[in-house]
């Protein structure tokens, strides 16, 4: 069986033909059908030519238990959304965190983006300190 691909609420099959290769963390070079695409993942939302679509992936293969994060498991990389400016850390590593909570602040265009916690879990890695600049994709934190 095939994973289930959903974005934007809709089945989508994937094209086999596609040729996909990661560039940084989190930003892939697609070229399917004769065009080139950058898509950017962030969390469970797609940026693709400025447009912004939330996507699912259910692997039937994949275990799942109940309670809160269900499905969720392994590790998270928690990735900056765009170049900025770090401007405050929430957590350190070690810290237990629950889905939902903040872990890093990040200043990009005069804007104030607070990463969060995609599910339950420890904070296993702080990747930048306070005022770092990051790029888009630069790897933040890891909560497994």
């Amino acid at each position: 069986m095939k994973p289930v691909i959903q974005i934007d609420g809709q089945s989508v099959d994937p094209d086999d033909s596609a040729d996909i290769v990661e560039t940084e963390a989190g930003v892939y070079s697609v070229i399917a059908h004769g065009a080139v695409f950058e898509i950017r993942v962030d969390g469970d939302r797609l940026g693709i030519g400025g447009r912004r679509l939330e996507f699912s992936v259910e692997d039937p293969r994949a275990w799942k238990h109940g309670g809160a994060g269900a499905g969720m498991h392994g590790r998270a990389s928690i990735v900056a959304p765009m170049p900025g400016k770090v401007v405050r850390i929430l957590v350190k590593a070690g810290d237990e965190v629950k889905q939902g909570q903040g872990l890093v602040v990040v200043e990009a265009m005069k804007m104030q983006n607070e990463m969060k916690a995609p599910r339950d879990g420890r904070v296993t890695a702080l990747e930048v300190r306070e005022n770092d600049s990051v790029t888009a994709g630069s790897l933040l934190a890891v909560v497994e």
